[in-house]
């Protein structure tokens, strides 16, 4: 990779972080738990969208708006798992973006760190987790168009045992609100 890419790189997730830097000031703490895994499911906006999966209760579901220039997109959904056994949150498309990955960030020491999550996300029996920002969530690539404050993106979520369902998220406020 080289210096042009590398420094383009930097510049997209400065400018995802900025998005973030309201949400990431008043969650601090919650930084320093277990990602994801909240009883405290994270605010959504109003209006978020939902489904129902089997054992599988979807919520809170929505996207940022994105920035001028911002190349990724942020998406946030929060998954209760009623049923008695594990599940899997494997993979999300959408057809709005040509590649969507799960991600995590989380503090090491004084640095705030971005990684893919390899294999998908565990959805344990009885609990409920939550892809919010500074924490789990979809990072939309290759957006076709960049997401605009009162759209909708199309995502389907593929889960290792409940299936697969379709769910239209609300494109809000590049600050979350």
């Amino acid at each position: 990779m080289n210096h042009n890419h590398i420094a383009a790189l930097l510049i997209s997730i400065t400018a995802f972080s900025l998005s973030l830097d309201r949400a990431m000031a008043q969650d601090s703490g919650a930084m320093k738990s277990m990602p994801g895994m909240r009883t405290d499911a994270a605010a959504a906006p109003s209006g978020s969208a939902g489904a129902k999966l089997g054992d599988l209760d979807i919520s809170g579901g929505y996207v940022r708006a994105m920035l001028p220039g911002q190349p990724v997109g942020g998406g946030y959904i929060t998954i209760h798992n009623a049923g008695k056994s594990d599940d899997k949150l494997a993979s999300v498309t959408s057809s709005s973006a040509g590649k969507v990955e799960l991600h995590e960030m989380k503090m090491e020491g004084e640095i705030m760190k971005m990684r893919e999550i390899k294999g998908g996300i565990a959805i344990p029996a009885g609990a409920t987790v939550t892809l919010a920002p500074n924490t789990m969530h979809m990072m939309f690539k290759q957006v076709k168009m960049p997401f605009k404050q009162g759209g909708t993106v199309p995502v389907m979520l593929m889960f290792d045992k409940a299936g697969m369902v379709d769910i239209n998220l609300p494109v809000v406020s590049a600050k979350g609100n």
